[in-house]
Formats: C-alpha cells, structure tokens, sequence
C-alpha cells in the first residue's frame, strides 16, 4: 500500500520548508532510512529521511519549490501501484506544490488573525518566544522529554541542547533557536505531550508569562499535570461541582480538588480523614503535604476508650503482616514501539525452531591465540557474528523477507546485533558483516552497544537489518528461543557456552558447548533450509581456520 509522506515540521517555528535538493528520484528504490531529500527550513538546511521501503512512486514538490508543512511530498509504494487516488482527492494531490503559493498567502491570512485572537487574549511579551513540542519525524503524534539539559531560570544561548525527546523512533537532542533564559518548562522529565505542546518558554530574564499560560498569545494545550495544577488553584462555584467528592463517615460530602485526590491515593490516605483549608474545607493540595498519619491512630484510639470492657478474646489464627502493592511504571515510547513491533512479527510470521550444539574447543583455542596479539580484543559473540555472516553467503534463502507477492533475497548481509538496554531491546545494524574481520566486527559492536545504552543511537543505524543475532550466553543463559526482528525470516539465538561431559574419539572427556536456536518464518525458510544453514554455521564454529579460507 502506498505511503504519502508530507512536508514535515523539522522545527518548532517551521511553517514552511524548501526541498533543496532530492537525493532520489522519481521510480528509485528507497529503503527504510535513506536520506530522500534535504529540506531548507526557517532555520538551517536538513537532510530529511524515509521511514518506509518501495518505489519513489511521486514527487509533490521539485528542487527549489517551497511548500507549507504538512503539503504532499512525495508518494512511496509498490512499482507500478495505482496512485491516481491518492493524487486527485483529499487535499494531497500533485498540484498542492504548484499551489504552493496560494496556500502560503492562506498560511499567512491565518497567522495573522491568530496574532489578531492573540492580541485580544493578551499579547506574547516583546522578546519572549514559546517553543512548542516539535514533530521530529513523519510518523511522530507525541513526544516524551528522556532529560532537560537545561534548568528554569538557565541563560540559553541559540544552537544549545534543551533537551532529549524521545520519539517513535530514537530519542534525540532538541536545540535552542533562541537566545534568552528558560522561563517555563511545560513538559517535565519522563512526561509525554502531543506534538505543539507547550515545551518551553524562552525571554529576557523577569519576564510575566502567567497571560501565556492561561491561554493568551497561544492555543497549545500544556501537559496534564500542570492542567492539574491549574485546576487545584481554582475557587470558583463551578469549578468545585466539578471536583471529585466522597463522603465521610457520618455521610457528610468531602470537597477535593483532582491532584488532591492523586496525591491521596498515591500515598495511601483516606481523604474521610483529612481536614480541608479550602473554600467549604475542600482538601487542596497542601493538605495532604502536611497530614500526619497519628491524627487518624489517635481518633481510632479513642473510640474503645468509650466501649464497655469486652472479656478476652480466644487466639486468633496467624494472618501473615504485610501489604499489597503495585508499583506503575509509565511505558517509554521505546517500549511501547518493541511491543508493536515484536507483537505483529509473533503473530504475522508463523514461527518455527531449530536447536543445534556446537563444540567450541576449537573455538576456545583460536580466541585464546587471536587475543595473545597487541592491541586485538576478540568475543565468542564476535566469532559466531562472523561465523554467521558467513554461513548466510552459502544459504541466501536464509537472508530474505516476506513481502506478501514476493520473497526478497538479500544479496548484501546486513547483521542485527540485539542489545538490552533499560527500555527493553534494540537492534543495531552491522553493514556487510561478512566483509568485516573480527576485530573489526568487535569495535563496532562494542561502539554500538555503547551509543545503545546511552540512548545515543540515530534511527539509520538500527535499520535495514537482513538477519539477527541475539546472545544471552553472557547471562548464563544455555538455550532460549527469540522472536523474529521483521522484516528478516530468521534470527539465531545464542547461549552460553558449558563445560559438560562429550563423548569424544569413544571416550567420555570433559568438553565445552554452545547451544544455538536459529528462529525461522515458514513462509520464507523450510526445515531443511534452515538446518543446513545451522550445518554449515557449525562447520564454521567448531573449524574457525575455514573462516579463513
């Protein structure tokens, strides 16, 4: 199915972009994260990639033209697809680039009744600028801020890092288009907010901005807690039929204002036994900061106090002490894509597993003699990363994707190394691995797994991947299974390598192994494909000389 790709939003001012020049054209093969044009925004010249695979099917806008954000760019899908839909309704045809023009004296009339709207709601201060939530890819509806690099009240100078925002896609550095102090932070650390939220508030030092955030000079909705924090200071009749009420014990009505209630809740307090300081004792915020959990033992205290001596009661069964609880730990956007992703690949790809045990004596050995040379540092996973690399040029069938129509065979080996971090699991890719030594496999690696945990890694260096390696041997672990990293047909897991008894020349010696599942889609891969492939990966392992031939 075609893909329309418009005008993106590369910074928080941009209104409009021009493609500067296209790095591909018109019936060009374009993978996920090919640079397909780089586009001159209000600010700076960016190169502006592709997150889908096909044909460059259309051009919306020519080299030179300029264009509103959001106009159609271009068209990516299958060679030959139909497209005439696409082009002749809904706003995204051809001509939107030739009426470029008139859309931008559209863009215009529009921002300057908003600045009339503004005026009249209470003008931006002379001098201060609101930086909004920014669309950092094609695909990006919201964002999380992973860190602040810069503090309230911090001087920000223009071209400096603000802050991580962590996308769909990779978390990257937000820079500063202004000069001034940081005024206001509208989403906090490890909050998420739409695109064009209110990030920050960027002007001379002192400045008022409360007309701002109550709505005049921008119509950006700010992130929930400071909604929360907005409707605990109201006062108002109407705000309070709004509030969130319980009852208390004699059937009197609590008033409690929405973070009140939060707060209450998260910290395990019964609102029946807090006394409200608000308007009509509504409990606001200050009052669950300053209740002291005695008030509540010393009232339920008194009470027996008033009851009758009761005789001695018989002994109780032992109820085990204890309390229980959960604890919530908000999904970061990389989870939340891990768990797309890996969810369709389980259950799109009809998975099928093929276990096979190396012995790595060998192996062992030859590592041993490699690392005796100065300055070379060679792993077992750099070996079985080479060693696989290899054993996919014999059985190509191995190194393909399932399209639907077509089954693509990859001619170049592309190595997904999967990587835990704190999220969960990313895979970094290793271009033509099987033309890399080992040492030179180890670097990269170690460079990548680096810029991974770091949360450094740039979307084109996690794609294009043609097959996966997965290793958990460093963990102890002996056998395990994974899920396919799609669009490859096969990944291979690795275990760790145990010293167990091995029958060897007839006599039973002590020995090392290493257990190997190598995952398949039955749609691309037979049984019979994939054990010889694992035949020929075990060849390679337990002989590393004929890596060498």
């Amino acid at each position: 199915m075609a893909e329309v790709i418009n005008m993106p939003r590369l910074s928080d001012t941009m209104e409009e972009g021009v493609v500067a020049k296209w790095l591909k054209h018109k019936g060009d093969k374009v993978e996920e994260g090919d640079i397909l044009a780089e586009i001159e925004t209000d600010k700076a010249t960016m190169e502006f990639e592709s997150f889908y695979e096909g044909t460059l099917l259309h051009i919306g806008i020519e080299e030179g033209e300029t264009a509103p954000v959001d106009t159609l760019l271009a068209i990516i899908g299958e060679e030959g697809e139909d497209i005439s839909g696409l082009l002749n309704g809904g706003g995204t045809a051809s001509d939107s680039a030739e009426n470029s023009s008139e859309a931008r004296e559209e863009t215009a009339e529009e921002k300057s009744s908003q600045e009339e709207e503004n005026s009249e709601a209470g003008e931006i201060p002379e001098g201060v600028e609101v930086v909004k939530m920014p669309r950092l890819s094609d695909t990006m509806e919201e964002g999380t801020v992973a860190s602040w690099l810069k503090k309230k009240g911090d001087n920000v100078e223009e071209g400096e890092i603000l802050a991580e925002i962590e996308t769909d896609k990779a978390t990257m550095e937000f820079e500063s288009f202004y000069d001034g102090t940081l005024l206001y932070i509208g989403v906090q650390e490890g909050e998420t907010a739409p695109v064009d939220s209110i990030l920050a508030i960027i002007g001379p030092e002192g400045t008022d901005v409360s007309a701002i955030l109550e709505g005049g000079g921008t119509k950006a909705k700010t992130a929930a807690p400071k909604k929360a924090e907005k409707e605990e200071s109201e006062t108002k009749e109407e705000t309070k039929t709004s509030e969130t009420t319980k009852t208390t014990q004699d059937g009197g009505r609590i008033f409690a204002s929405p973070l009140a209630k939060k707060m209450a809740e998260d910290l395990g307090i019964d609102l029946s036994d807090v006394k409200g300081s608000g308007e009509n004792n509504r409990i606001v915020k200050k009052d669950i900061e300053t209740y002291k959990p005695s008030e509540k033992a010393e009232a339920k205290q008194a009470a027996p106090a008033e009851t009758k001596e009761a005789p001695a009661a018989a002994p109780q069964a032992y109820v085990p002490a204890g309390e229980e609880s959960f604890e919530e730990v908000k999904n970061s956007q990389m989870r939340k894509t891990i768990a797309r992703r890996l969810a369709e690949s389980k259950y799109n790809a009809p998975h099928y597993y093929l276990t096979i045990e190396v012995d790595m004596a060998n192996a062992m050995t030859n590592r041993k003699q490699i690392n005796e040379l100065p300055d070379v540092k060679v792993s077992f996973n750099d070996i079985v990363i080479k060693a696989t690399a290899m054993a996919l040029r014999k059985h190509p069938k191995v190194n393909s994707q399932w399209t639907g129509d077509t089954t693509k065979i990859a001619k170049h080996i592309h190595m997904g190394v999967a990587v835990a971090v704190d999220e969960g699991l990313v895979v970094p890719v290793l271009p033509f691995a099987d033309q890399m030594s080992m040492t030179q496999i180890g670097a990269n690696v170690k460079e990548l797994a680096g810029k991974a945990r770091n949360k450094k890694l740039q979307p084109q260096e996690m794609e294009g991947s043609t097959f996966t390696v997965s290793n958990l041997g460093m963990f102890g672990i002996t056998e395990f299974t994974s899920i396919i990293n799609q669009p490859n047909s096969a990944i291979l897991s690795v275990g760790a390598i145990v010293e167990k008894p091995v029958v060897r020349n007839g006599q039973i010696v002590v020995g090392n192994t290493m257990k190997l599942t190598l995952a398949c889609d039955h749609r691309t891969v037979d049984g019979a494909t994939g054990a010889a492939f694992l035949e020929t990966l075990k060849k390679y392992l337990e002989n590393p000389v004929t890596m060498l031939a």
